[in-house]
């Protein structure tokens, strides 16, 4: 064969796998599509990653953990015809740490990410700082309140009525910052840190406290399982800098890309609400449903 024939043979070789080499990046592509929503359709799983330790909303052993937001996760799960696998961790030092720990990237020990993450701040900040995340699907809004005594305390229309009293409220919470910080430091002295909020309620409960500042949901929760007289607590909102006065709605993160499991779990979302299978388990968790 003469060299001009070899160069014929080559030029026609390469014509033939032009095609198949330009098709490679399309067979790539809907390899790529596959790992969102339909991955985890072929894995039967739906991974949801809630916080240890978070009582009313995630809380006990890790093999048996409760609470509203794993109801939530379950019922999610159910819309989606997918098993639930919870992943529950420690949270980090802020939620930037949780985001990138348990949404987009994983722990550098080896757990996570999930598919998505519950009790994520809606906050459009927190999405500007984190744009590897997309926070949607709001179920819930979170909101500060004084629980008081009210044989002790009847009426709080302002911090500075609770001057004297023993208060409570949640170690490390932005919320104890803002009542230990008020007017100068003026009811410092009289707060006391309790681990959880859930513990600074039942502080107030076992008198130990004439009141405890902390999230509705976390009062709610411990006064709805407790044997106290109709109308001896109440829950009073409490103007302090810095505290939203209106909350914070609440709602679930999940990776920027993954935009068809967004969209399967705002329809999964909806679905609960609307069947009023939402609004029930909030009233099983003792805590009042309330819109975004």
């Amino acid at each position: 064969m003469t060299d001009h024939n070899r160069q014929l043979d080559r030029r026609q070789v390469l014509a033939g796998l032009l095609p198949l080499l330009a098709g490679m990046p399309l067979l790539a592509t809907a390899q790529t599509e596959l790992t969102d929503l339909a991955r985890i359709r072929a894995s039967g799983v739906l991974k949801v990653a809630v916080y240890k330790d978070n009582a009313p909303f995630s809380d006990g052993p890790a093999n048996d953990v409760k609470g509203l937001d794993v109801s939530i996760a379950a019922a999610l799960a159910r819309q989606l015809n997918l098993k639930l696998s919870l992943l529950p961790f420690d949270a980090g030092e802020n939620m930037n740490d949780d985001l990138r720990n348990m949404v987009w990237r994983g722990h550098y020990l080896g757990y996570g990410p999930a598919d998505v993450m519950l009790q994520v701040p809606g906050d459009k900040y927190l999405m500007a700082r984190n744009r590897q995340v997309l926070i949607l699907a709001p179920y819930m809004r979170q909101s500060l309140v004084l629980a008081h005594d009210t044989t002790r305390i009847a009426e709080v229309t302002s911090p500075d009525d609770l001057k004297g009293f023993q208060l409570a409220a949640e170690r490390g919470a932005g919320a104890t910052s803002a009542l230990m910080g008020y007017n100068g430091g003026l009811l410092r002295a009289q707060v006391g840190i309790h681990n959880t909020g859930t513990q600074a309620v039942q502080a107030m409960l076992d008198g130990k406290a004439v009141a405890a500042y902390v999230t509705r949901a976390q009062a709610e929760s411990v006064l709805s399982r407790a044997e106290v007289k109709p109308g001896q607590y109440r829950l009073t909102p409490l103007a302090l800098s810095g505290i939203p006065d209106t909350g914070w709605p609440v709602g679930m993160a999940i990776k920027a890309e993954n935009k068809d499991l967004g969209q399967a779990l705002e329809t999964a979302l909806q679905s609960i609400r609307s069947s009023g299978e939402l609004l029930a388990i909030f009233k099983q968790h003792g805590m009042t449903l309330t819109a975004p």
